[in-house]
């Protein structure tokens, strides 16, 4: 048998996803294709558009036969253990063999070629990085100097998804697993632009733009329906995440990615301040405001980097949100077999280590946070579509 994997969150899932899942089975040649999506809330920082049951709804229709949770713990990382986290779940699956995913240089030579140098850093590197920070130069731009200064593709480092897929490759590489890449172009608009197209518009866009009668033409008829429904609560979770902030412990704060250089002190300085204000008051040339969301979202959902090394160190599980009803059966008994147990019912956390079960604890802890913002429930409970 052969599973090709998706690594996504599809925040929500839109033409370009459906144009990614058609073609990642095409051309991986897979049996079965299996998505590892965020649950609740996002790499950005941000609450999901739609909770994650809706989401693996959507994937299913758009040509997935599996949706499996990827921990709240990584989905709301930094892009290293985000990608670290997605290929250690995948991983765990029995004939798991090829990874496909978007990128704007869809290239595997290139894309190998520099996951090896980030790795191996060579000379002169990190002289080049470090001289590029002192100098007054953001971190991203200073990691690009030194990569592109040592031979690495010029520009590559500029685009968001080719990071990820970096990412995906130093993750591969770091686990010693023979696992096949099929990067495929992304369509349509950039990944962070918020400008509607008429049929390939980024996630971003369709999120931002939810009024639009635009949308009905970037998104499969399903997804559409459920977005009629939806009502942003944005401001609310902005709110809550502020108050929370307001009474953490600097020393707390410091123990969430990427919050290191006195930049608790920084935040917690700023702290009565509201939060776009605070994101834009602490966003610099080294500290970017995607770094600053992330900060405040893990704070909120109490997501430490220590407690991510020990995920990244243990045995997990597998938590599966929906399956396609032709296929349950060999999908279902495929994941029995994984190194790591299936969870679809409460009981099944008596399966779980010590580590396991804390990790999965911050999945229900996110999962009730959205519910209880969005004042929306869904029952906690595998779809068969």
């Amino acid at each position: 048998m052969r599973i090709c994997g998706i690594i996504c969150e599809f925040n929500p899932f839109h033409n370009g996803h459906k144009y990614l899942l058609d073609r990642a089975r095409e051309i991986s040649g897979c049996d079965f294709l299996i998505c590892v999506m965020s649950g609740s809330f996002t790499q950005r920082g941000e609450m999901c558009i739609l909770d994650k049951y809706t989401r693996a709804k959507h994937a299913i229709l758009g040509g997935a036969d599996c949706v499996i949770e990827l921990p709240s713990a990584f989905s709301t990382a930094p892009a290293e253990i985000f990608a670290k986290g997605a290929i250690k779940i995948l991983s765990a699956i029995p004939d798991f063999c090829a990874l496909t995913f978007g990128c704007e240089t869809a290239d595997k030579i290139i894309l190998t070629d520099a996951a090896k140098i980030l790795i191996e850093e060579p000379p002169p590197f990190k002289e080049i990085l470090t001289k590029n920070i002192k100098e007054g130069q953001s971190y991203i731009k200073s990691i690009n100097a030194a990569f592109e200064g040592v031979g690495g593709h010029h520009d590559l480092l500029d685009k968001p998804n080719n990071i990820l897929a970096i990412e995906y490759c130093k993750a591969i590489f770091k686990l010693n697993k023979n696992i096949e890449i099929f990067p495929i172009n992304r369509l349509g608009s950039a990944f962070n632009s918020k400008d509607m197209k008429n049929n390939f518009s980024s996630s971003s866009a369709i999120r931002e733009n939810l009024s639009d009668e635009r949308i009905i033409a970037n998104v499969p008829d399903y997804v559409y329906k459920d977005l009629q429904d939806f009502k942003p609560q944005t401001e609310l979770f902005k709110t809550i995440s502020r108050i929370v902030l307001s009474r953490a412990p600097r020393e707390d704060l410091k123990k969430v990615y990427g919050c290191s250089e006195g930049l608790e002190n920084a935040i917690k300085s700023d702290e009565s301040n509201s939060f776009d204000e605070i994101v834009e008051n602490m966003t610099s040339k080294r500290y970017p405001a995607s770094r600053i969301t992330r900060i405040l979202c893990a704070n909120f959902l109490r997501i430490y980097s220590s407690d991510c090394e020990s995920y990244l160190k243990s045995d997990l599980y597998l938590k599966p949100l929906a399956v396609k009803q032709s296929c349950i059966n060999k999908i279902m008994s495929q994941l029995s077999y994984s190194q790591y147990p299936v969870i679809t019912s409460g009981s099944d956390m008596m399966k779980l280590n010590k580590v396991a079960k804390n990790c999965k604890e911050l999945d229900d802890f996110a999962f009730e946070q959205r519910s209880i913002i969005t004042g929306k429930r869904t029952p906690d409970k595998l779809l068969i579509i």
